[in-house]
């Protein structure tokens, strides 16, 4: 009877071959960067607006878009409708929102900023403008651009037909 071979320590070379394949993914490195992006972004929206970080982005989206049906919203903030019509109503409660019949649909609303939510708005694209300049600041003007041209690319590559 033959004695057992020890097995190698660490992983097999066909193994540390996959993570570096997998390392090197454009969806593996996307959701790297935004997680060490959003952690940062967690205590940046309530410290400079008072708002949780997904309240905080249907305001900037709200103020960007307006005016912003919930289906809308949901589709520019990517929330399901579910997300989109809670945050809408949390938002709406802070009288940062204001919500209206939708003129052309009965059971439909449409969402405007209030003047203290115009306020908030502000400070919070001020905010997102900086955390912005934090990300890509390591990058020349010529590379955020052809980044930025890149991923224009991919989402309309990405969207559905």
């Amino acid at each position: 009877m033959s004695t057992p071979q020890p097995l190698p320590c660490g992983p097999s070379p066909s193994a540390a071959s996959s993570a570096a394949a997998l390392e090197r993914t454009l969806t593996y490195r996307l959701h790297r960067l935004h997680k060490l992006t959003d952690s940062d972004s967690q205590s940046a929206y309530p410290e400079h607006t008072g708002l949780s970080m997904s309240d905080g982005r249907c305001l900037t989206t709200i103020g960007t878009f307006e005016p912003l049906s919930v289906k809308e919203l949901a589709e520019k903030a990517n929330l399901n409708k579910g997300q989109a019509s809670r945050a809408a109503q949390a938002l709406v409660d802070q009288a940062l929102v204001l919500k209206k019949d939708h003129p052309g649909d009965g059971r439909g609303v449409v969402l405007t900023l209030t003047p203290s939510g115009r306020q908030v708005f502000e400070r919070a694209m001020a905010m997102v403008a900086q955390r912005n300049e934090q990300i890509f600041g390591c990058l020349t003007a010529q590379e955020q651009a052809t980044l930025s041209t890149v991923f224009d690319r991919l989402i309309a590559h990405a969207r559905p037909r």
